[in-house]
């Protein structure tokens, strides 16, 4: 087949993770496949160097923003158009919101050019715009754009059960046209065990003593991520453990808020600020530590939940969107949004007990393994698209 993808832009998060996972095996596979993206614009880090080499085109469409402009959004439409045009794909698969909506719009007016429905438009829900931290009028308005997008969509792809159930009630395409694949994650560097001089290492770099419980988060210091609640949370535990530590692995516009919050608690021994990792001192992050904490308000899936799991290490998450699709009883523990007694609660639990936190981690990691193989979230895309061409 071949195959067009399109995401917004090519920073480190999720949706972006799975994109270029899912073009590689694609690639692999034997597929021809091309990457249309925007700048990777932002604080957030880029992730174009994991896209050389992998088998796959990649194309950057420099109009291409996450932020809504007429001018720049009416540009992008138009090369996009002209990229397809030129492409002839049989699929056009797109991410994020922007590209989304664009690139659904120009695949479905192409549609019959070269070939009788052609191309397929696929789309995948890494989350949705709409959510209940803000406005009713704003959330109305993604919901009529999202609308006209599904009637040009054949194919819907969910990374959690929870956002089709969320599209679907919200009218957004009939239920028959969704498939959920778990968002996959490169396995073998979380699986692959750390070694004590490593771990050691890392722990020291952070001026953390080899003897401490660290809770660990990896989510961009950005609105809706929670870590307000996290830092919160460290005032009363920090004074009835000495030995634990807070690990915030990620950088964004709250970088500077979120710090002078730490001061303002007397908690800079406590908590640590790592900044901009790159990926691949992420699996280090959490092999180093003993229990992962997200407390994000909003989030498709987070991957970190599961890489976590894959690390061994417990869960704590937020009840929000697809975490109860793999945190629960036996594998972390799952709280009510924004209650940070619940999570003072919780992240007590698992600091004291060293037996639980290996019991619940070890089940994490059986759990995850196959549902968040890179393998079985192509094998399922690759079915919707051979599905789609047959039906044609």
């Amino acid at each position: 087949m071949k195959i067009v993808h399109i995401i917004t832009r090519l920073i480190l998060g999720g949706a972006q993770e799975n994109t270029l996972i899912t073009c590689k095996v694609l690639a692999q596979r034997g597929h021809d496949v091309t990457l249309i993206t925007g700048p990777a614009l932002g604080p957030e880090g880029e992730l174009f160097e994991q896209a050389r080499g992998q088998g796959y085109e990649v194309v950057v469409v420099d109009r291409l923003r996450r932020a809504i402009n007429p001018v720049h959004d009416a540009i992008s439409y138009i090369e996009l158009k002209k990229l397809l045009r030129r492409l002839r794909p049989d699929i056009v698969h797109t991410h994020s919101a922007k590209a989304g909506i664009l690139g659904r719009f120009a695949g479905w007016a192409l549609k019959g050019q070269w070939g009788k429905d052609v191309p397929a438009v696929v789309h995948t829900i890494h989350g949705l715009a709409f959510h209940p931290y803000q406005n009713s009028a704003l959330n109305k308005f993604y919901i009529a754009i999202e609308k006209s997008a599904a009637k040009r969509t054949d194919s819907f792809i969910s990374v959690a059960d929870a956002m089709t159930a969320q599209a679907t009630a919200a009218g957004i395409g009939p239920h028959e046209r969704y498939a959920t694949a778990y968002s996959a994650i490169e396995e073998d560097d979380f699986l692959r065990p750390v070694s004590p001089g490593r771990r050691a290492e890392f722990r020291r770099k952070y001026g953390i003593a080899e003897d401490a419980v660290v809770l660990v988060t990896v989510a961009r210091l950005f609105r809706l991520k929670g870590h307000e609640y996290i830092i919160e949370s460290a005032r009363s535990l920090a004074a009835r453990f000495e030995n634990c530590v807070w690990l915030l692995v990620g950088d964004g516009n709250l970088a500077e808020p979120l710090k002078r919050q730490v001061r303002e608690l007397a908690l800079e021994d406590r908590v640590k600020f790592t900044g901009l990792l790159p990926p691949s001192q992420v699996p280090l992050a959490i092999q180093s530590s003993d229990v992962l904490v997200h407390c994000s308000l909003r989030e498709g899936l987070a991957r970190t939940l599961p890489q976590a799991m894959l690390c061994a290490k417990p869960a704590i998450s937020f009840d929000v969107d697809g975490a109860r699709e793999v945190v629960n009883e036996n594998t972390g523990r799952l709280i009510e949004p924004k209650n940070v007694w619940q999570l003072v609660d919780a992240c007590a639990e698992l600091i004291e007990d060293e037996s639980l936190r290996e019991r619940l981690g070890k089940n994490g990691r059986e759990s995850v393994m196959a549902k968040f193989a890179p393998e079985t979230m192509v094998d399922t895309i690759e079915a919707v698209y051979r599905t789609l061409l047959q039906s044609e």
